[in-house]
């Protein structure tokens, strides 16, 4: 039977985002009732910039005072799509504590303090979703805590930041170097004035540690996120790709470890071989590879950003969310019963691909081969050329501890014969 009162719905932020919410849940009112089983009502929008017209909102729901508007006592469920830490936080603490639900897409919030926030949903009987917050119109979230919730995951490794896929799609195809991508990602819109939470990993870093959490039932904070942004990356790095059949690509990497006493979380850049899936992602996509033990392989594809994409993810947590109202229930909250410890970066095995700048003359090979015997990590391939006295000396190894290589490249430095070291990266996806 259809309820007639309205949930009522306050909004908080009218950005990008914010504005695609509004617009969608009244030009799709009717099937959302429809869904639901009650209408939605935008009850009230916060916003810093009252004066600002906004299509599609009367102007007496537009408020600056947030922290009214979730104190109200009529309010159902909160959007909050701010970002930020402060005041979202307290934003969203004090709409459980008069009743509301909340959906946001904050993920710096979620990746600092969703245990605390879990807490605060829980204390109050309330819901806490956030399927926007990582890959924007992507089913993840969902899918990982609800639909593989019977299963074993190991592993998730992604592209989960759009501006950083478009700059190494462009470096990749066209042969351009990392500013000229960069300036053309600007132009384009898909990068910030300020591009830095995306290109020095932040951003996919924030992600990951919700990921992780998520997938191997263990609280992981962006703190235990191992970061390493993508700036360094060069046209030469493509060229030594290309050459064994790789491309580069910004990865968010969780893993447990073989003995699954443990987990890790990371973001750098990695070559990864064309076969794999991840590599034909383009553009500003997002995509997510899950391995795990009963579903075997499962990729999720598709924009990772915008208005658009980014509220379709919060409307359908919305939907979800009106739903357990209406029937008393909520949802599933934090799943963190593993507890499991996040080992350092330095645990970490991976293979590598490291560029020497040595001298052309005999005898550097086997030095350098020495150096990494020394420090236990085996060689795969070794492509050496050069003249006039100067050579380029590039190394794959076998699997190995980021340990073991940092070791191993410390030695390096300290040989005559090296005359620095050009480039490492990791290699994935094999």
């Amino acid at each position: 039977m259809m309820r007639t009162r309205p949930l009522k719905v306050a909004l908080l932020g009218c950005g990008v985002v914010g504005s695609e919410v509004a617009r969608i849940m009244t030009t799709h009112a009717d099937d959302l009732t429809a869904r639901i089983g009650a209408p939605v009502e935008l009850a009230g929008v916060a916003v810093r910039r009252p004066d600002r017209v906004r299509e599609g909102i009367a102007p007496e729901l537009v408020t600056t005072d947030a922290t009214a508007l979730v104190k109200r006592g009529d309010i159902d469920v909160v959007v909050e799509v701010i970002g930020g830490i402060e005041p979202a936080r307290s934003l969203i603490t004090t709409a459980f504590e008069h009743g509301a639900s909340v959906v946001s897409a904050n993920k710096a919030l979620l990746a600092q303090d969703g245990a605390a926030l879990h807490a605060a949903a829980e204390e109050h009987g309330r819901d806490l979703y956030y399927e926007a917050a990582v890959a924007g119109a992507i089913p993840l979230i969902r899918p990982l805590r609800e639909s593989l919730a019977g299963d074993k995951i190991n592993r998730v490794m992604g592209i989960v930041n759009g501006t950083t896929n478009f700059i190494l799609d462009k470096m990749d195809s066209t042969g351009a170097g990392y500013q000229e991508a960069l300036d053309e990602a600007t132009a384009l819109g898909y990068a910030e004035a300020d591009p830095t939470a995306d290109v020095e990993g932040f951003d996919a870093a924030a992600k990951a540690a919700i990921l992780a959490g998520i997938s191997f039932h263990t609280r992981v904070r962006l703190d235990d996120v191992y970061r390493e942004g993508m700036t360094e990356v060069t046209a030469a790095d493509f060229a030594s790709a290309k050459e064994m059949g790789c491309t580069i690509k910004l990865l968010a990497i969780c893993e447990r470890a073989e003995d699954g006493a443990s987990v890790t979380a990371r973001v750098h850049p990695a070559m990864i071989p064309l076969s794999h899936p991840l590599a034909s992602v383009r553009g500003a996509y997002n995509a997510v590879f899950v391995e795990s033990d009963a579903a075997g392989q499962l990729m999720f594809y598709g924009p990772g950003a915008g208005g658009s994409p980014t509220a379709s993810a919060v409307l359908g947590d919305l939907v979800a969310v009106c739903r357990n109202r209406l029937s008393g229930t909520t949802g599933p909250g934090e799943s963190a019963y593993a507890a499991l410890p996040v080992s350092p970066m330095g645990d970490v095995v991976t293979r590598y691909h490291i560029s020497l700048d040595v001298a052309d003359k005999p005898g550097v090979l086997a030095q350098v081969a020495t150096v990494f015997a020394e420090h236990g990590v085996s060689i795969d391939t070794v492509r050496q050329s050069g003249k006039d006295g100067e050579a380029s000396l590039v190394v794959v190894t076998h699997r190995a501890s980021d340990a073991a290589l940092t070791g191993t490249v410390e030695a390096l430095r300290k040989l005559d014969t090296v005359r620095g070291v050009a480039s490492i990266m990791r290699v994935e996806g094999e």
